[in-house]
C-alpha cells in the first residue's frame, strides 16, 4: 500500500493549504482560513458566528480573532440578533462580495489548470474519488465536523 499520508501531504502543499495566504484580491493578502470563513458567509444567509465556526472546526475565540480582522479590512459585518442578544450574525460587505467572488475565480481557474491535463475518464475518477473520501471522513469519529 503507498504511503497515504505522504500523498496528502504533497497534495496538500501543492493546494497551498501550508501558504500564508491563499490569495491576494484588489491588494489584500487572503489568509486560508480567511478564505473559508468568506466562502462560508457567502453560502449561508446571515449565519451566526457560532455557526460559521462550527462548520469550519475552529474555536469560537479564535473565529472571533478572524472576524475582527475580516471587519478591518472591511470585508464582513457583524451584527446582533434581534431575537438572541448573545447571538451575532455575519454578512458580507459589497468588498466582501467582491474578494470572495475572486477567489472563488482564482481557485476555479487553479482547478481547471490542473484539471486539464486529465482526460474525462480521469477527471470523474478524481471527483468521484473526492465524494467516496468526504463521506469517508463524515463517518469516521477521527475527523473535524460539521462539514456540509
Amino acid at each position: 500500500m503507498e504511503d497515504i499520508r505522504a500523498m496528502l501531504q504533497v497534495t496538500m502543499r501543492r493546494f497551498g493549504m501550508l501558504n500564508k495566504n491563499c490569495c491576494t484580491v484588489d491588494c489584500l493578502d487572503i489568509s486560508m482560513v480567511q478564505s473559508h470563513i468568506l466562502y462560508e458567509i457567502a453560502r449561508k444567509n446571515l449565519p451566526s458566528m457560532q455557526e460559521v465556526a462550527d462548520t469550519i472546526g475552529m474555536d469560537i475565540t479564535t473565529f472571533s480573532r478572524q472576524i475582527q480582522t475580516l471587519k478591518k479590512m472591511e470585508l464582513v459585518e457583524r451584527n446582533q440578533s434581534a431575537e438572541d442578544k448573545r447571538v451575532y450574525h455575519l454578512s458580507l460587505t459589497a468588498k466582501g462580495k467582491q474578494v470572495e467572488e475572486g477567489i472563488n475565480d482564482q481557485m476555479k481557474h487553479y482547478l481547471e489548470n490542473v484539471f486539464s491535463h486529465l482526460n474525462e475518464k480521469e477527471q470523474n475518477e478524481v471527483i468521484k474519488s473526492l465524494q467516496i473520501l468526504n463521506a469517508a471522513m463524515g463517518k469516521s469519529n477521527m475527523c473535524c465536523k460539521p462539514f456540509s
